[in-house]
């Protein structure tokens, strides 16, 4: 299984990217900024290849397991990112819920008053992504492609990594 998240769109302190999973549109999805420099907390991934893992533990984990029980098997999270760790795929409206992490949803607004991107209804994108990811990503089968192709020239040239 393939999945590209092709940015396309970065506010004041957000990116927002579109999904696909072999080839096939799959939701919307919010990181932080895209930066020269990391600042922990508030950097989205560098572009480049990784694979996808299942974390078992910590806070996040134990958070989803109570909420949805009958599902989760734990997080999805991307694996071997430089400078990077704990990264997950969650809920989450703003850029201020990322942690540099990423957000999905089925529909985004741009806020003009404070310059950024949101997604919303990311409780329904999680649960249809978790659906069919999860068997896939405990195969180890399952790489995740981060393309910058921001429009409007509002693309920084770093975090570039193939």
């Amino acid at each position: 299984m393939n999945m590209l998240l092709k940015r396309v769109r970065q506010g004041k302190n957000s990116t927002l990217s579109e999904l696909y999973i072999d080839g096939l549109f799959q939701c919307y999805v919010l990181e932080d900024r895209i930066r020269d420099h990391k600042i922990k907390g508030q950097t989205c991934i560098p572009a480049g290849r990784y694979r996808l893992g299942i974390n078992y533990w910590g806070g996040m984990n134990t958070a989803y397991k109570r909420r949805f029980p009958d599902m989760h098997q734990g997080m999805i999270e991307i694996r071997d990112v430089p400078a990077f760790s704990n990264i997950y795929i969650h809920i989450g409206n703003t850029h201020a819920d990322t942690a540099g992490c990423l957000l999905v949803g089925t529909y985004f607004h741009r806020d003009k008053n404070r310059e950024d991107y949101e997604v919303y209804q990311s409780q329904e994108a999680y649960l249809n992504l978790y659906q069919v990811l999860i068997d896939h990503v405990k195969s180890g089968k399952v790489i995740l492609s981060i393309e910058n192709r921001l429009t409007g020239g509002n693309m920084t040239n770093a975090w570039k990594r193939n």
